[in-house]
Formats: C-alpha cells, structure tokens, sequence
C-alpha cells in the first residue's frame, strides 16, 4: 500500500512538471513571437517621392518577422504642427522618413526623452537635413547638411584613407552638397559592428544621391562605411560618411545617407541596412543573416 502511494505521488509529481513546462513554453513561445514596435515619421520631404518610399520601408521591415510598423504622417507643409503629437511611449524605434517643418516643443521634448531613455533611432537620406535649430536632433544625428547650417553647427566629418582615421575638420564652408546621381562603392570601415557584420568590405550601391561636407557635433559617433565622391562625378575627392551609429543618452541612432530614390531604396545593400540597423537600435544586436542576394563589388543588387 504504501509502495503504491509512493508511486502514485511521483506519478502526480512529473504530470504536474510536465504541465508547468508546457506553460512555461507556451510563455516563451509567446515572448519571443512579441514584435518590436517601430514608428515612421513621413508627411513632408524635399524629396517628393515619400509617400512611396515609406511603404517600401514598411514592407521591408515587416517582412523580416520581427517587427509591427505604424505610419505618423504630420500636416502638410505650413499647415499647425501643434496636434502633430506621437504617442512615442507605444514604440521601441522611430525611422524618419522627415524633412520639413519644425515639430511642436512638446513633441521635441518627448522625442528627445524617447531616445535618451534608451530607445532606437533610425535617420534616413534627407532627414539629416532636417531641424538645422534643434540641438537635441543635432547631437541625435551626429552630422547632418543644408538648411542653413554652417560653422556653428560643428566640424565636417570625412575619412583619411591615408591615417585610415576620421577627420573632424572645423574650416568653414557651405554645409550640405552631392554630384551626380550614380551607382557607386559603400566601403565598410567598421568591420565588426553587428551591422556591418559579414558584408563584403567593399560592395557597389545603387544609383543615389552621394551626400558630401556633412558637419554637426558628431558626438559619440562611429562611422561604420563611406563612399568616395569622385571628381568625374562632380564630386570633391573626399571619402565622405554614409552609414553611422551614435549614442544619445541611452538610445542608440543608426544615421544612413543612403536612400535618395525608389531606385536607391530598391538596392539590396539599402534594404539590409534598414532591416539591420532598426533591429540594432532596438536590441543592441542584429540576428538577421546577410541575404544571398547581397551586392558585390562590381555588381549592384536590387529588388522589384
């Protein structure tokens, strides 16, 4: 009799295990299906084309799997922007698709309190032109051009390819330029970053904008790639940033230049960067492999 309790017991103790264990699977499984909650900001842009280009990102991000995207689109240019107020506090990243008038100071404040309190922002192509007054948005970006920025901004920030250093160079100077469109070559300085992590150390970006004498605090930052604005191209023979990662406070930003049109923003290399560096600002770490399909070389990659 007392054997058969014995075993009764055990019998009623490994159900009850097994329960447990399959709850706790059931939570995991849950927790790891959660998607990172990513906001992009659009609704006015120097350049036209971004009630077609936000799409694109979206799909591109939630196509990985791993994350849920909203659209905030502000007034039209010159219309009150005092209603313009995200709910950041719902969101783990905001990609700027942004380049027009100032937000509201409330809304400056609580995007500023997002970032420094250790959430993720992703500046694309134009929105480094943006808000040439906020300091805040300027620290945030590291470098940015246009709109009358000038000397008091900060240095420019190129690439010596003789020191293999970062310049940081306080002459003055107009603030903000590109050559030609044209396809040209992302070369990675920043190896080991998990975003840049496996990519070819050189590889050719679609046809795009090739932003020059970018300037600003450049703090806490890494310039992760640059790309060589040729003279034959109208450019002036300066290996100039185009990817980079900065710390604001606790939040991480991932700044690329990259971006200009459909066709940039169809390159493979855009595409991966995006999906990667979202993940990175959100997560610290990036968990995508690189796709098959990446650029070579001498070979530029896009998608329809």
């Amino acid at each position: 009799m007392i054997a058969t309790m014995k075993y009764f017991k055990q019998v009623i103790f490994f159900i009850a295990l097994f329960s447990f264990t399959k709850v706790e699977q059931k939570k995991v499984t849950k927790i790891s299906k959660k998607k990172i909650a990513v906001l992009i900001i659009d609704g006015q842009n120097n350049h036209k084309n971004w009630q077609e280009s936000t799409p694109m990102m979206k799909q591109y991000l939630e196509e990985t799997g791993l994350f849920e995207v909203t659209v905030a689109t502000t007034p039209p240019r010159g219309e009150n922007m005092e209603d313009f107020k995200p709910n950041f506090s719902k969101f783990k990243v905001v990609v700027s698709n942004y380049n027009g008038d100032s937000w509201s100071k409330t809304t400056n404040e609580a995007f500023e309190n997002f970032v420094k309190n250790g959430n993720g922002f992703v500046s694309i192509h134009a929105a480094d032109n943006a808000f040439p007054n906020w300091e805040a948005y300027n620290k945030m970006i590291g470098i940015g051009g246009w709109n009358g920025r000038n000397k008091k901004a900060g240095p420019y920030v190129y690439f010596d390819e003789q020191t293999q250093a970062i310049v940081k160079d306080t002459a003055a100077g107009k603030t903000g330029y590109h050559g030609s469109r044209h396809a040209f070559e992302i070369k990675i300085r920043n190896a080991t970053h998990p975003i840049t992590k496996g990519m070819p150390l050189v590889w050719l970006h679609e046809t795009d904008e090739l932003y020059e004498d970018l300037r600003g605090p450049a703090e806490n930052l890494d310039v992760l790639a640059t790309a060589f604005a040729a003279k034959d191209q109208k450019g002036e023979e300066k290996h100039e940033p185009m990817l980079m990662t900065i710390t604001y406070g606790k939040g991480k930003i991932f700044h690329t230049t990259l971006g200009h049109g459909n066709d940039s923003q169809s390159c493979v290399g855009f595409i991966t960067l995006l999906q990667r560096g979202t993940e990175w600002v959100a997560t610290g770490k990036v968990t995508q492999a690189l796709p098959k399909d990446f650029p070579t070389a001498n070979k530029v990659s896009t998608r329809k």
